[in-house]
């Protein structure tokens, strides 16, 4: 139980509390309006309608008191005596005294739980961290070995000494971060001890008296050991590092830790660590790691026999335990919070502890398993936390607020019950208030569970209208905003799909689509979703798109619009002053530093605000650390486009403590940023991995009170080769009523100025460009050019009233044929500029943020162009797209009739005979063999029949088809002993797919859904059965043969036309 659902039973309990009381008040005063003198004297003055409403409360108070009567000869009978109420409170206090009790038990257990996880991953990650040390330095001592093998017993002379030794071992400590020391012993049989100790000039000594009597640091002196005794071989040290010189000359296999440990080294061919015990000289505990080494001539699969026989020495490494993990806990300063322990536990019955102490304190620990590469010595790692569990006041506080609410819920239910007595009129409404509460409540949880799919229903209907009313006479205008209707829509539909895509994100399951779009249209989409909420806030909106952005790329449209979408909403959400500036640039411009970089100085702004430097915001780019030009990113291949966007805005910032979690899913900046401005917190999370699918990066500077700005990169296939290919329904904003003429811009701020003229010039119209109005005059008076239309930015309209009346006067009295229009460039349509009293003149206002179709109907309105001619938007794109599907009859089956009318539009407008019925057994029915249907798009939650029933039943009558029962000769198109079915519903989660596949589906389409997503698949269903019949069929005659290819060449045909450019001039 979590503190949302006890508020959210708390203030339930708090809103029947309240009906209960004005309930009580309003009987109270109808009674004392009825039974008093003041009713006579008022009911001549409020009429008959009062007359009907005392006479309907004095039936309704009839009724209560014959209740009344009943109620009480009932309990009455039953003896029920007060001191059963009181049994019921104090069972209902001590039920929920026991039930907070165990919400605290409960939470309690989940705060250990995860405390106790906490502890374990900690543990591993020391446990991992030594392991890995430990194996690094393990492998250059055993490389060492091979060293000594080959240029010390290999070479003679020996091109080693302990001066070579020392100095070597000394340098190359690096490498071996966790050793204290290193020491080579050579083997020396008894025969050769003479020879050995006169040509080495010492005796080689001892060790077990060390061991029986360990020495300190101070006291310790190598020449009063004793001489080794007499044994068969020996291991005297002749090479130490100088951390460990006082090794030298020490017979090693005459200690019994170190015998074992070199006999079983030479036995195995592999490391061997000794036990833990106290190092000469530091008398701290460490461990030796021993590895042979052997003669070059030795096989690798040689016998322990032959391992012994070529044995030349022993390579000992000393390990101080205590020196490398407290080395370790130091490289983790920022985490120390946990103890850590670490045994020997060979001997499981007495571990030896090698670092840390026994003690505990009685908490819970975590066991981590080392292995250092020696399988026959066990070792473990202990963690406990330093610092005792801290108090579960999440615990205690939820428990003891539920405990609080069911007191104040007994409490109401017990003085409810006192007043029974005195409000017996009210028990059967409140019973009935209780009864609909109840059943509202289930309602409304019914309702949440299946709004997520019953959603795309309706938004079906919503969008295939919009689409269909994009067909039928409209202007430029109502175009627009039918575009930003289905705009808005569609980003609906987004909201709802982000929770799935985060699902199939983390599922790996989410792909990109290949298709050809337009880059500068997305966007203007896009700045339509956002540009009423920057218009209200005053906060400019601009996009920018480099000229050298192709117009056409192939890639995924609506996963691009996503991601910018999430990164605008932010700004747009986070901003209330300055502005929001998008970009559109190659990564090569990037690199060659062509007039792209942005200062956070606000000369060089949109607006004038400072924003934080972009280019901050791609330091840690992979692609920008490419060797060459380029790299492999290198615009010289035509086949990849390589764009760079950046989402600048002049906002709140982010806060430098929760950048670090900036694209963790579900996390916000703040809990006060969440309940001012909402949001569910994946969106980030979900632009970064759609990023990373379209092999790009993303990154981020934001500056607290200056603004964030945001840069992505992403890779797409240039169109050049796909010239045959074509956008459908996405209009060219240039207008050919422009072509030839020439705006004159006048705004002082150089960017704003590139970016107005980047969507004028979409236009065709040639700009010039002025910083003030005089200078505008100056130009046109010039008289070398014809200016058509003059557009004005509202800080130069605003700053001087008299500059301005002057600029549209001499505008108006120009000597050069017509003059030319006012435009004015605002933020807001609730503009405070003031007319200047010149009529006609008073320059038209165009809202920002500009985009090519808005600009282009603000021009054709305020300059009488582009009235003319005007085809109906419908009427050439069906007379081009009606005979792609002649021919062909489909099937649709759905129990929703606007989706059935949706789906039926559609697909007639590419010509296809369509039938419609609105249940499984109809469609059952329609497609009994034999038939005539091409293709079936069946939904598949429907009343009596759902749509994978139908379709296994449909799948059964062909196969029945195909055993002979039915000819096949019944059907005229060779596709259709195997129809395709297609799904058609609101349910998208990949369960439901793959269900489609199980049953006999060939398809699936989502809802909601558009024309071209009905025809991509009818024509991909299509070819892929005449694929399959061909192969079927490649053994009979000829002509058969050649009329199954012929349909075949057909339907590719069918899939090519669709992508062709779509000529609306024919």
């Amino acid at each position: 139980m979590s503190l949302l659902h006890v508020v959210g039973f708390g203030l339930k309990v708090g809103h029947l509390l309240l009906v209960l009381c004005c309930w009580i008040v309003s009987v109270i005063y109808m009674n004392w309006f009825i039974n008093s003198g003041i009713m006579d004297t008022k009911i001549g003055i409020v009429g008959n309608g009062a007359k009907m409403w005392i006479k309907w409360w004095e039936k309704i108070s009839g009724k209560s008191c014959k209740i009344h009567q009943q109620y009480y000869q009932y309990f009455g009978s039953k003896r029920v005596k007060r001191t059963l109420w009181r049994k019921l409170l104090l069972t209902w206090v001590v039920g929920w005294v026991i039930v907070s009790l165990w919400i605290f038990c409960y939470m309690s257990l989940q705060a250990t739980e995860k405390r106790k996880e906490t502890l374990a991953s900690m543990c591993d990650e020391r446990a991992r961290m030594l392991q890995d040390q430990f194996n690094v330095s393990m492998n250059h001592i055993q490389a060492m070995s091979i060293l000594i093998s080959t240029f010390h017993h290999a070479k003679n002379p020996s091109a080693i000494d302990q001066r070579t030794f020392a100095r070597y071992t000394e340098r190359t400590a690096f490498e071996r971060p966790l050793t204290s020391g290193v020491a080579y012993a050579v083997r020396v049989l008894h025969s050769e001890r003479e020879q050995f100790e006169k040509q080495q000039g010492w005796t080689i000594k001892r060790m077990d008296t060390m061991e029986e009597n360990p020495v300190h640091k101070d006291e310790y002196a190598p020449e009063a050991l004793e001489p080794s005794p007499v044994q068969e071989e020996y291991a005297p040290v002749i090479f130490a590092q100088d951390t460990i010189s006082h090794v030298i000359s020490i017979d090693m296999l005459s200690g019994k830790e170190d015998r074992e440990n070199v006999l079983r080294a030479r036995e195995s061919g592999k490391g061997v660590l000794t036990a833990p015990f106290k190092l000469l000289k530091t008398n701290r505990l460490g461990v030796i790691l021993t590895f042979a080494v052997y003669k070059t001539d030795l096989p690798s699969n040689a016998t322990p026999n032959e391992r012994i026989q070529a044995t030349d020495g022993y390579l000992g490494g000393v390990f101080d335990i205590e020196s490398l993990v407290e080395k370790l806990l130091q490289q983790l300063a920022s985490k120390q919070t946990v103890i850590v322990n670490v045994y020997d536990t060979t001997n499981h019955t007495h571990p030896i502890a090698m670092y840390g102490s026994n003690v505990t304190d009685g908490e819970f620990h975590h066991v981590s398993t080392l292995n250092f590469g020696d399988p026959f010595r066990k070792h473990e790692m202990h963690c406990r936390f330093k610092q005792k569990p801290p108090w579960p006041w999440l615990a205690i506080t939820t428990s003891f607020g539920i405990l609080v609410i069911a007191l104040l819920v007994g409490h109401i239910f017990h003085a409810t019950v006192n007043r029974i007595a005195k409000v017996e009129d009210d028990y059967c409404e409140m019973m009935e208030l209780k009864k609909r509460a109840e059943a509202a409540d289930v309602a409304k949880s019914q309702f949440l569970a299946t709004v997520s799919h019953e959603i795309r229903t309706p938004m079906n209907g919503v969008l295939g209208m919009l689409h269909m009313l994009m067909d039928t006479d409209l202007d430029v205008t109502q175009q627009e905003y039918v575009r930003t209707a289905q705009g808005s829509g569609k980003a609906l539909v987004s909201l709802i799909n982000e929770v799935l895509d985060q699902a199939k994100i983390e599922s790996g399951k989410l792909e990109l689509e290949a298709v050809l779009f337009d880059l500068r249209t997305i966007l203007d989409d896009v700045l339509s979703l956002f540009s009423e909420k920057s218009q209200e806030k005053g906060v400019e909106l601009a996009v920018y798109i480099s000229d050298q952005v192709p117009e056409k790329l192939i890639g995924d449209p609506g996963r691009f619009r996503q991601i910018i979408t999430n990164l605008m909403g932010n700004s747009i959400k986070f901003t209330e002053k300055g502005h929001i500036f998008v970009t559109v640039h190659l990564v090569e411009e990037v690199v060659d530093s062509i007039e792209v970089e942005t200062e956070s100085t606000s000369k060089d702004t949109l607006s004038g605000f400072p924003v934080a430097d972009r280019r901050r915001s791609w330091e840690g780019f992979k692609t920008f650390s490419k060797e060459g030009p380029f790299g492999a990113f290198s615009s010289s291949s035509s086949d990849h486009i390589n764009l760079i966007v950046s989402v600048e805005d002049t906002g709140e910032g982010i806060p430098v403590e929760a950048q670090s979690r900036i694209f963790t899913p579900f996390m916000q900046v703040g809990p006060s940023i969440s309940r001012k401005h909402g949001g569910t917190g994946i969106g980030l999370s979900i632009s970064k991995s759609l990023v990373g699918l379209m092999n790009g990066e993303i990154g981020f500077v934001s500056i607290p009170k200056v603004g964030s700005t945001f840069t992505f990169t992403a890779v797409f296939t240039n169109s050049n080769k796909c010239q045959s290919q074509q956008i459908i329904n996405q209009p060219n904003p240039a207008s050919s009523e422009f072509q030839g003429m020439t705006a004159l811009l006048v705004d002082p701020r150089p960017i704003r100025a590139k970016v107005s003229r980047y969507h004028i010039e979409r236009l065709g119209i040639r700009v010039e460009i002025a910083s003030d109005l005089n200078q505008g005059l100056s130009t046109i008076g010039n008289g070398t050019m014809v200016i058509n239309m003059v557009l004005v930015e509202q800080e130069v309209w605003d700053r001087n009233s008299g500059i301005s009346s002057h600029f549209i006067h001499n505008l108006r009295n120009i000597d050069c044929g017509v003059s030319p229009k006012p435009f004015l460039l605002a933020n807001s349509s609730r503009t405070n500029s003031v007319a200047c009293g010149a009529g006609a003149y008073n320059p038209t206002i165009i809202t920002k943020p500009l985009r090519a179709s808005m600009l282009a109907a603000s021009l054709q309105r305020a300059m009488g162009v582009g009235s003319k001619g005007n085809p109906r938007n419908g009427e050439l794109p069906s007379l081009s797209l009606r005979h792609l599907l002649r021919g062909r009859k489909i099937l649709i089956v759905d129990d929703n009739s606007v989706n059935l009318t949706v789906a039926a539009g559609a697909l007639k407008k590419y010509g296809a005979e369509v039938v419609c019925v609105n249940s499984g057994k109809d469609a059952i029915s329609s497609l009994k063999p034999p038939h005539h249907f091409d293709a079936c798009f069946m939904d598949i939650q429907m009343p009596e029949m759902d749509g994978f029933e139908a379709t296994r039943r449909i799948r059964e009558m062909e196969h029945s088809v195909s055993k002979g029962e039915v000819s096949m000769e019944a059907f005229e198109n060779i596709s259709r002993g195997h129809l395709p079915i297609l799904a058609m519903t609101a349910d998208v989660i990949q369960a439901t797919h793959e269900e489609c596949l199980r049953c006999g589906m060939d398809g699936y389409v989502s809802k909601p859904f558009e024309a071209e997503q009905l025809y991509r698949e009818v024509s991909r269903s299509h070819t892929s059965a005449y694929i399959n019949r061909f192969t079927s069929l490649r053994k009979r005659s000829v002509h058969r043969i050649g009329a199954e290819f012929g349909w075949l060449e057909k339907s590719f045909s069918l899939i090519v036309r669709v992508s062709k450019p779509i000529d609306f001039s024919m």
